[in-house]
């Protein structure tokens, strides 16, 4: 049987369904167990958004020299973002070390490997959150150790942001923090800000399992609840331009 020497090209199209109404790229840390569950949760009752996202190495242990260390690593870890592809919005995953690194540094970073796109991070985001709710006393809850919570508090006062009262599970290991329970944070929330005089409560770090919980904490206590993935979520719709109430995912999704 003599066999072709050609194959037939086939014409096809091509279309953007997807993320035809946005396309954004997460950096997230490599021991992170929770972010993607939780932005996937919060985004996806919108048609046409799509996150992708891409890996940065770090330690387990979240002390500022290993948040400190992931700074030279970016811009190669956003270089794996679908290369040779725009996105409206890039975002990078870490509360802490966006504190401890620099909003702007990271910002510049990533750039190098996607030029002009809008890059937030987490701590970004919640400076957004704070300003569209007119928020300026915050209750604080974090899973870090104390050498991580005292740049974080001092970042949000240089934000002139006043720190009413904050409380830690003073985890270190990252493994660990992403399965800390949604109660556990619940009580702690609950059992710590109850009865304060504060305009938002801020549950710091994308391993904690705590979007699910922001509609009943704010029914609860009367008071704007947001957190780390929440307010990123949030914030990576804006910054693309998807301007959707999602009133059921919280206060913030509202606006």
């Amino acid at each position: 049987m003599k066999m072709s020497k050609s194959l037939e090209t086939i014409p096809f199209n091509i279309e953007n369904v997807i993320a035809r109404r946005a396309r954004m790229g997460l950096v997230a840390l490599a021991t992170d167990h929770v972010i993607e569950h939780e932005l996937s949760r919060l985004v996806h009752p919108i048609e046409g958004i799509q996150i992708y996202t891409t890996r940065i190495p770090m330690e387990p242990e979240v002390t500022p020299k290993s948040l400190h260390g992931m700074k030279q690593l970016l811009t190669n870890a956003a270089k794996t973002l679908l290369p040779g592809v725009s996105f409206n919005v890039i975002a990078y995953g870490c509360t802490s070390a966006s504190v401890i690194i620099g909003e702007k540094e990271i910002g510049e970073a990533i750039q190098i490997a996607h030029p002009d796109v809008a890059i937030t991070t987490p701590i970004t985001a919640c400076l957004a959150a704070l300003k569209t709710l007119n928020a300026t006393r915050v209750g604080l809850l974090t899973p870090y150790v104390e050498a991580v919570n005292q740049p974080i508090r001092e970042y949000f006062k240089r934000n002139k942001i006043e720190i009413v009262k904050s409380a830690t599970f003073s985890e270190i290991d990252d493994n660990r923090a992403g399965m800390i329970t949604p109660d556990s944070i619940k009580r702690a929330v609950l059992e710590v800000f109850s009865g304060l005089d504060l305009d938002l409560i801020f549950i710091s770090c994308t391993s904690l399992r705590a979007a699910e919980l922001i509609p009943e904490l704010e029914t609860l206590l009367g008071v704007h609840v947001t957190s780390s993935n929440h307010a990123l979520a949030w914030h990576m719709l804006r910054l693309s331009g998807v301007l959707d109430p999602l009133p059921r995912k919280g206060n913030l999704f509202s606006l």
